[in-house]
C-alpha cells in the first residue's frame, strides 16, 4: 500500500505502520511530498514522524480510532457494500433539517440517529443536514473544533456508521448534507503545523492565525481542503456540503477558494451523474456567493439568510439587543423586506457594525431557493446564555406563526431538530475538552461573555459539565403530549402544503407581495394564488386580502375565509394559509 504526506520543510520523514518503521522518500514529481510502500490492510494503525519528532496522525487520516491524538487507521472505502442505488436529490424544492448527532438521541451515535429517520420522512423534510462530524477531543461537543478533516468522530461510530446512516437516509428518500469547517481547526489535537504551512499570520481570525489560502504553500493547503470536501461527497455519497462561516476564509487570490471549490464540486457531480450542492454560511450579504461563475460569481448553490431569522425573531420576541437592534425598530417591515428583497442589509447602515453593510441582491435574477430561511438554528439557540429555544419564549400560537412564515416563505426552509414539536429541552453550549487548561479557559470565556450582558455566572451552564450535554438531548417522549403533538401536526401540514402547492416553491423572489400593520402586528403575503397571514397580537385582527374567493388550506385556530368584503378575521397569535381562486 502507498503512503504519502506533504511535508515541504522536512529533512526526513518516517512512517510507523503496525509497529514497523520505514523511511519515506521524496516524490520527484511533486514538490514537498514524501512517499513509500508498506504492507497494510483496513484498520492498520500508522502515523508519520517529521525530522525524528513524535509519531503524529496523518493530515489526511480517514480514521482516528483513539481520537485526535492517536494514530491514524487505514480505511478501505471499497469494502462497504452500499445497499441503495441513489440518483441524488437537488436543492430546489427542498426542506432541510439541521441535526446534531450527539444530542438527536440520548445514545448520541449515527446508528441511533439512523433509527429515527422515519420521523423525518413522516414530517416531510427532504434533506438531513448533519452538524460537523470530524474528530474532536473528548466524546461530546458541537463539532466546530474538529481536526482530521477527512475522518469521522469515533464516538459517533466512525466511517462505517456514517455510511450506514447515509445508506439508510437514501433508502428512505432523504438527501444528506454535511456541515464542514474550512475556516479554522480546533485548538486541541491539531498537528498540521508540524507538517507544513497550513496556517498563516498574513491574516488573523477569531480563532487565531488563518488557514493558509493565499500565502506561500497555499496551493497544497487549498488542495487539502478541496480533497476533503470531495471525499465526503464521493466516499460517503453525501449530497451537499454546508460551509461554515465562509466570511472567515481570508483569500486574496484572483480565483477565490470558494470558486475553486464550486468548480471542483460541479465537475464531480458531472462525473458521478448526480446533483451535488454547496450551501454557505455567510455574514457578508454578498450575492456574488450564490451568483453563477459564468456571471462573475463564486457559483455556490445557496447561503444561509440570517437577516430573515433576525427579522422574524425580533418580530416574535420583541428582543432588540445586539445584532437584533436594526431589525427591532420596525420588525414586521424588516420581515417584509427580507421576504421580497432577500437581504435586509443590502448596502444599508448597520448600527451593530457601525457601518454600511451588504449589497443589493437582484431579486429578478436570483432564484429564491438560493437563500435558506429559518426561525431557529444551532447558532441562534445554542449561543444564547441558556440555550433556550423559541418554545421557551413563545406561546404555541406564536410558534405556529413562526412555522407558517418559515415554511411558506420563498426561501428554502430549514428546521432545527426538535422545533417541529416545540421541544421543551434547551440546546446549550457544551464541550468535553481533555486538556484541563483549555477546559477552564472555555468555561471562563463563556461566563465572561454573558456577564457583559448581565447574566450571573451561576446562571450560565458549565460547558464541561456532562449534565449540560444531557439537558440538550431531545426528549422523544414529548411527541405524545400537548402542545407538542399539535405543533408537530401543524409542521407536517405546512410541509405537505409546500410540496403540494407549486406556488410555494416558485423561484421568483420578485413575485412575493407583502402587506403588514406594524401597530396591529399582522402580516400577510401572496405567492401566486397562495395567501399566508399571521397575527402576532393577542387580539383578533381584521386583515384586508381582497375580494377574490379563498379556501382555507391550513389554520392554527378555526377561521372562516374572507367574506365578500375581502377581510380576513384572524384570531390572536394565529396563522392561516389560503388558496385564492
Amino acid at each position: 500500500m502507498q503512503f504519502e504526506v506533504w511535508a515541504p520543510q522536512a529533512g526526513r520523514v518516517t512512517l510507523q505502520c503496525d509497529g514497523a518503521t520505514r523511511a519515506l522518500e521524496r516524490d520527484q514529481d511533486r514538490e514537498g511530498w514524501w512517499r513509500t510502500e508498506a504492507a497494510a490492510r483496513d484498520g492498520s494503525r500508522y502515523g508519520f514522524a517529521v525530522d525524528d519528532g513524535p509519531v503524529l496522525p496523518d493530515p489526511r487520516s480517514r480514521r482516528q480510532p483513539d481520537g485526535p491524538d492517536g494514530l491514524s487507521a487505514v480505511v478501505e472505502h471499497d469494502g462497504y457494500a452500499w445497499r441503495t442505488e441513489w440518483a441524488g436529490r437537488p436543492l430546489p424544492g427542498a426542506v432541510l433539517y439541521e441535526l446534531h448527532v450527539g444530542t438527536y438521541t440520548r445514545e448520541g451515535t449515527l446508528d441511533a440517529a439512523a433509527e429515527r429517520l422515519g420521523h423525518l420522512v413522516q414530517l416531510g423534510v427532504t434533506h438531513v443536514e448533519l452538524m460537523p462530524l470530524c474528530p474532536f477531543p473528548g466524546r461530546h461537543g458541537w463539532g466546530y473544533e474538529g481536526v482530521s478533516l477527512w475522518a469521522v468522530h469515533e464516538p459517533y461510530g466512525g466511517p462505517e456508521a456514517l455510511k450506514r446512516f447515509v445508506d439508510r437516509a437514501h433508502e428512505l428518500g432523504l438527501g444528506v448534507v454535511l456541515d464542514v469547517v474550512h475556516n479554522h481547526l480546533g485548538p486541541s489535537g491539531n498537528y498540521l503545523p508540524a507538517f507544513g504551512p497550513y496556517f498563516t499570520d498574513t491574516h488573523h481570525t477569531p480563532w487565531g492565525s488563518a488557514v493558509n489560502l493565499d500565502a506561500p504553500g497555499s496551493d497544497e493547503v487549498r488542495a487539502f481542503l478541496l480533497g476533503s470536501a470531495l471525499a465526503w461527497l464521493r466516499d460517503y455519497r453525501i449530497d451537499g456540503l454546508r460551509l461554515d462561516a465562509v466570511h472567515a476564509l481570508a483569500d486574496t487570490r484572483a480565483c477565490h477558494f470558494l470558486e475553486e471549490l464550486s468548480t471542483a464540486v460541479d465537475a464531480l457531480a458531472a462525473e458521478l451523474g448526480r446533483p451535488l450542492f454547496l450551501i454557505a454560511e455567510s455574514d457578508l450579504n454578498d450575492p456574488r456567493l450564490i451568483t453563477p461563475r459564468a456571471q462573475g460569481g463564486f457559483g455556490l448553490q445557496a447561503q444561509w439568510n440570517d437577516d430573515f431569522h433576525h427579522a422574524l425573531h425580533t418580530a416574535l420576541t420583541g428582543e432588540s439587543q445586539g445584532y437584533y437592534a436594526d431589525f427591532g425598530r420596525a420588525p414586521l417591515a424588516a420581515v417584509a423586506r427580507t421576504l421580497t428583497r432577500g437581504y435586509f442589509h443590502d448596502g444599508t447602515y448597520s448600527s451593530f457594525r457601525g457601518r454600511h453593510h451588504g449589497r443589493p441582491l437582484d431579486n429578478t435574477r436570483v432564484a429564491a431557493h438560493r437563500l435558506l430561511g429559518y426561525s431557529q438554528t444551532h447558532d441562534q439557540v445554542g449561543n444564547r446564555a441558556q440555550g433556550d429555544r423559541l418554545s421557551a419564549l413563545l406561546s404555541p400560537g406564536l410558534l405556529a406563526c413562526a412555522a407558517a412564515l418559515t415554511l411558506t416563505a420563498p426561501f428554502t426552509p430549514m428546521l432545527f431538530m426538535g422545533e417541529e414539536w416545540a421541544a421543551g429541552t434547551p440546546w446549550q453550549f457544551f464541550t468535553d475538552h481533555t486538556d484541563p487548561e483549555l477546559a477552564e479557559a472555555v468555561r471562563r470565556g463563556r461566563r465572561r461573555e454573558f456577564a457583559a450582558h448581565g447574566w450571573a455566572e451561576e446562571d450560565v451552564p458549565d460547558p464541561q459539565d456532562p449534565a449540560t450535554r444531557d439537558r440538550s438531548c431531545l426528549d422523544w417522549a414529548e411527541l405524545a403530549d400537548e402542545p407538542h403533538a399539535r405543533v408537530l401536526d401543524w409542521y407536517r401540514r405546512l410541509i405537505a402544503l409546500r410540496h403540494e402547492q407549486a406556488d410555494l416553491t416558485d423561484p421568483d423572489l420578485a413575485d412575493t407581495k407583502v402587506a403588514f400593520d406594524e401597530r396591529e402586528r399582522w402580516l400577510a403575503f401572496r405567492r401566486g394564488d397562495v395567501r399566508v397571514a399571521v397575527n402576532l397580537a393577542k387580539e383578533p385582527a381584521a386583515i384586508p386580502l381582497g375580494p377574490r374567493h379563498a379556501d382555507v388550506l391550513a389554520a392554527w385556530e378555526p377561521v372562516e375565509p374572507p367574506g365578500t368584503d375581502g377581510v380576513l378575521h384572524l384570531p390572536g397569535e394565529s396563522a392561516v394559509v389560503l388558496l385564492q381562486t
